[in-house]
């Protein structure tokens, strides 16, 4: 079922898959997007959940980026993502430009309670987002701990 994949995904139950969240201009064709069974209308968009292997050149088809050069971007400034991955707030946020993430890449790590931090408290989901403002930003959480 469609909503079975993205929720396992959010709920940290898929460390192999990775998330892509696209904002519904970035993509051509929305309801054939949404008539795979791993794709689900999210906010603004689709939050489309494949496998890791996938996930590098389904992110370079729909941004124009290497996946690996934008999250070393990404990682050089904090902002929040929601939990359902399709908003949130970026760290340019207050002038007078909007503010929506135009996409967002994520990922999520199981608990692991030899590394400590965030990982010790439950699993881990790494996102990675590019807002429409330009500005490409990060945050992780743990998922029982973030509401949106």
């Amino acid at each position: 079922m469609t909503g079975d994949r993205v929720a396992a995904f959010l709920a940290g139950d898929r460390p192999d898959d990775v998330a892509l969240y696209l904002t519904a201009d970035r993509i051509s064709n929305v309801e054939a997007l949404l008539d795979r069974s791993s794709a689900e209308a999210v906010g603004d968009g689709v939050l489309l959940v494949v496998d890791g292997d996938t996930g590098r050149s389904v992110f370079e088809r729909f941004t124009g980026q290497d996946a690996m050069d934008f999250t070393g971007v990404a990682m050089q400034r904090e902002g929040h993502v929601d939990a359902d991955l399709a908003g949130g707030e970026c760290p340019e946020s207050g002038d007078d430009q909007p503010h929506e993430p135009a996409f967002v890449f994520a990922f999520s790590e199981a608990q692991n309670e030899e590394v400590g931090g965030l990982y010790e408290r439950g699993d881990v989901v790494h996102a990675y987002a590019q807002c429409s403002c330009g500005t490409a930003y990060s945050d992780k959480w743990v998922v029982d701990e973030r509401d949106g």
